[in-house]
């Protein structure tokens, strides 16, 4: 090895050196990071207990609960739950999103005593809850993944027509009509369900929910999203507050491209996320000129366990 190569791996060593070290505090930074409007984890469970290189999850929908009876003390025979489940497989896929700095990028910071730049680390860690975020609510056709806003077997049906000309729209209905819609939604679940289940979220389209926050009653200060926090099936059952949300994206998901709304439990049990590896940067690589740090996550699809404890409601 002549001088001239044996100075470039040394100063290429130094750099590295000097990246490895900003990139690890950089990325604990950014995993400390939250992204509040990328909220999924809110909505639906997640589910990270499978192997991080598992090809598949395995899990059973089932359209009814188990029913206990009474036994022979005695006997050999006794009820078991899951007489109507179904087994189903979600496949697990691998993707990624890193970044990188260039050579004279890290030399540049290395001399002058500064710190590199974070915003690329934190653009790729925003691409990947994005993209978590949207096979969680929409799905992803080319992996056959159905999202919370689209998921077959859950039971829809259009809110009551009794708006002005007997239109469904809630900008045709008064805050009674509104008010009747949601909990209609809410306690069509626990009729399937023949009472044993009871949403505890409502998911509204954002354009109905800010319409419904800053609409009042008559004669009162009162919103109809307010009345209805206070005023709803869930929260007179239990006494906890019905988790209300707006989100984008609902407003053409119901049945002939009108707005949806989403009623269900929120529970594990009912749905869950998987996500078997949760994005992470590797050590940095150098790639010619390049300083590369590539990131990696294992994304399994949204299932819904337990179809008839979610509703949709179309129309609104």
């Amino acid at each position: 090895m002549n001088m001239t190569t044996k100075q470039f791996n040394d100063a290429m060593q130094a750099s590295l050196g000097f990246a490895v070290k900003q990139t690890s505090h950089i990325e604990a930074e950014v995993y400390r990071f939250k992204y509040p409007e990328l909220n999924y984890a809110e909505l639906v469970p997640v589910d990270t207990s499978a192997g991080e290189f598992s090809k598949s999850v395995t899990y059973y929908s089932m359209d009814g609960a188990g029913k206990a009876a009474w036994l022979n003390g005695n006997g050999k025979d006794f009820p078991v739950v899951g007489t109507q489940m179904q087994q189903h497989e979600t496949a697990v896929h691998s993707a990624g999103i890193g970044y990188g700095y260039g050579y004279e990028e890290v030399n540049q910071a290395r001399l002058l005593g500064i710190s590199l730049d974070g915003e690329k680390a934190r653009i790729a860690r925003r691409a990947y809850e994005e993209m978590v975020y949207g096979v969680a609510l929409n799905g992803d056709s080319d992996k056959g993944f159905e999202g919370l806003y689209a998921y077959t077997g859950v039971p829809a049906a259009s809110v009551t027509a009794d708006g002005t000309g007997s239109t469904t729209t809630w900008a045709t209905k008064s805050p009674d009509q509104i008010i009747r819609d949601v909990n209609a939604l809410l306690t069509g679940i626990v009729t399937a369900t023949k009472e044993t289940e009871l949403a505890d979220t409502l998911i509204l389209p954002t354009e109905r929910f800010n319409y419904i926050a800053s609409t009042r009653l008559t004669d009162t200060n009162m919103t109809i999203l307010e009345f209805i926090q206070r005023a709803n099936v869930y929260t007179a059952q239990t006494g906890q507050p019905l988790m209300i949300r707006g989100k984008r994206g609902l407003l053409t998901k119901g049945a002939g491209s009108t707005a949806r709304m989403i009623a269900y439990r929120r529970a594990p049990d009912v749905l869950k996320l998987h996500i078997p590896m949760v994005h992470r940067f590797f050590p940095v690589q150098i790639e010619g000129f390049q300083f590369t740090v590539p990131g990696m996550f294992r994304l399994g699809g949204l299932d819904i366990r337990l179809p008839k404890a979610v509703s949709y409601g179309d129309g609104l």
